[in-house]
């Protein structure tokens, strides 16, 4: 019991003197400055982002060009289409452009009234989550083509947005070599804020297992700035705006 005590006794003098040295080292920055050291805490004002770009929007138009700008500018492939039909159009004619055989979608409605597996005979399409003794993150990882419907997108950033549940999982727009994603023209926000404060309005029991924002295709670089495309990720990704 004395030893622990000497040693708690040892660690508080330790703790004083490196207080007082931390002092000691910006009083003499302070000094050099010529101003007071200033001790309390610095006043905040504003929180959180200024009124005016909360209030930023672009109209939808320009928000669909802005995301396609700003998403073709990271090395992803971005293009707008009318509908849904067209853009199972885009699906079937890619997949016979790249060879692909193997193609996982998400278990979500819209894609589901797709129908890729009638029009892409030629090709298995799995859909996430609907066997229950199947490896689907192997699955996923075979796949040439992954093709989600994303839930939000931000045209400032060129971000989309999918959350994980048991029928959207995140494997699918992890592990495929191409990544096919659709967004519905509603769903395409101006600021990335806009997206953000939905979850926090949400509150955390409500939040989805994973929130996942992408931004084009896998990027990875070393420390000598050494960029290497589809390492952690896709490295093709099509980012498809419906509406």
């Amino acid at each position: 019991m004395a030893n622990k005590e000497a040693h708690q006794q040892w660690l508080a003098e330790q703790t004083a003197k490196s207080k007082e040295k931390q002092v000691s080292f910006i009083n003499g920055i302070s000094s050099k400055l010529g101003r007071a050291r200033s001790v309390g805490a610095p006043a905040h004002p504003f929180r959180g982002a200024p009124e005016f770009w909360r209030e930023f929007e672009w109209p939808v138009d320009e928000r669909a060009e802005k995301f396609m700008e700003n998403f073709r500018a990271v090395g992803g492939h971005s293009l707008r289409l009318g509908s849904m039909v067209e853009a199972k159009q885009f699906v079937v004619d890619k997949a016979a452009e790249l060879s692909a055989k193997y193609i996982i979608r998400q278990n979500q409605p819209e894609l589901a009234e797709m129908d890729l597996e009638s029009a892409l005979p030629e090709a298995k399409v799995s859909v996430w989550n609907s066997d229950p003794e199947e490896q689907w993150k192997a699955r996923a990882a075979e796949a040439d083509f992954g093709v989600v419907v994303v839930d939000y997108a931000a045209a400032y950033t060129g971000s989309m947005t999918v959350l994980s549940s048991k029928d959207k999982g995140r494997s699918v727009s992890l592990l495929p070599t191409v990544l096919i994603a659709i967004i519905p023209i509603e769903r395409l926000r101006t600021r990335l804020g806009e997206v953000l404060v939905e979850f926090d309005q949400a509150g955390r029991e409500q939040l989805p297992a994973g929130i996942h924002f992408i931004s084009g295709p896998s990027r990875s670089a070393d420390i000598e700035n050494d960029l290497t495309i589809g390492v952690h990720g896709p490295g093709v990704v099509y980012a498809i705006i419906v509406g």
